[in-house]
């Protein structure tokens, strides 16, 4: 591949990572939104929320459907496998940091190089406030890890999605307003 071509292939990737990134904005007016007025139940809208990531999906070739586990993976750790990676968020949002594809480097080179590698990634919510809107919220901050994954060049087949989990124990907001990415057995 000349230098011409991986330019190409890096301003695709880019434009691809962008339209990911303004439907997650998109979404995340809605839920803030959503959250403002005290919404105690799932309605279309946030029905509409777990649908978006999965239109970026598609439009990176990925599935429209992505299958989640009930259980997380074991994390494989030990020399050859990266560091587990967790990204925290702003509340009620789910966009990625600025710095999120530099945190992600390592596991997703290592995820491209090794053909068994697989990637668990796990979104938690707490337990304040609406249960299904936070699980939205979860799985929505999942999703976006997911496609800043797939826009570096991880296959799809080897990211295994974990249903949006509630924190337990400390009353560390912070904590709860996370995505968890990790090399799994």
């Amino acid at each position: 591949m000349d230098d011409e071509q991986q330019n190409e292939h890096q301003v695709l990737l880019a434009r691809i990572l962008g339209i990911a990134v303004t439907i997650a904005v998109a979404a995340s007016i809605l839920i803030g939104v959503m959250s403002a007025m005290g919404s105690q139940s799932a309605g279309p809208a946030q029905a509409a929320l777990v649908a978006t990531p999965q239109a970026g999906a598609a439009a990176t070739g990925g599935s429209t459907a992505v299958a989640e586990v009930d259980v997380a993976p074991t994390p494989a750790a030990g020399p050859g496998y990266p560091a587990q990676v967790r990204l925290h968020f702003e509340t009620a949002k789910f966009e990625l940091a600025p710095d999120a594809t530099a945190q992600l480097a390592a596991i997703a080179e290592w995820a491209r190089g090794d053909a068994s590698a697989r990637i668990g990634i796990s979104g938690f919510h707490d337990r304040h406030g609406d249960a299904a809107a936070n699980a939205v919220l979860a799985r929505n901050r999942a999703m976006a890890t997911r496609e800043a994954l797939l826009a570096t060049g991880v296959p799809a087949e080897r990211i295994v999605m974990v249903k949006p989990q509630e924190t337990t124990g400390d009353d560390d907001d912070r904590e709860a307003r996370r995505v968890d990415v990790y090399p799994a057995q």
